[in-house]
């Protein structure tokens, strides 16, 4: 099962990049550009929503049916923290991720309750290119492309 998950897990976050990339460089050219907010950037952005979500959960499910998960046992907190990789899997990555989670999901309930279109994607640009940006930040990209 874990084995599973895990790849679940990494070939959705491929899908979440780009959904994310996409939402975030649409919202950042619409508001240079000064365009109107349509139906298909309600849906662009409820769909990155929707899909960092489930990432999200798959994510917390794989965390907690890790084998990695007993070093805090056999290890402390402080020999967790002391091993690079160690601490990449069991807090870098995901706190770092809820927070992108926590940020992109601000982003889209915020950006709800504005009514002007150059507002809307103001704030789709920032939230989402932040959480886009901290997702970036805390992938393990040498064990992930290989």
């Amino acid at each position: 099962m874990y084995s599973v998950l895990q790849s679940v897990h990494s070939y959705w976050a491929f899908l979440v990049l780009i959904v994310l990339a996409i939402a975030a460089i649409n919202a950042v050219i619409k508001t240079l550009g000064d365009k109107e907010y349509q139906a298909t950037d309600f849906r662009k952005a409820l769909f990155t929503l929707i899909v960092t979500h489930i990432q999200l959960l798959i994510g917390l499910i794989l965390y907690f049916v890790s084998p990695r998960l007993q070093l805090f046992a056999e290890l402390g907190m402080g020999g967790v923290m002391k091993d690079a990789l160690n601490r990449l899997y069991l807090v870098e990555h995901p706190v770092i991720n809820i927070i992108a989670v926590a940020l992109i999901t601000i982003g889209y309930s915020k950006h709800k309750k504005k009514l002007t279109s150059k507002a809307k994607f103001k704030l789709i640009a920032i939230f989402y290119s932040i959480g886009l940006v901290l997702l970036l930040s805390r992938i393990p990209w040498g064990v992930w492309l290989s």
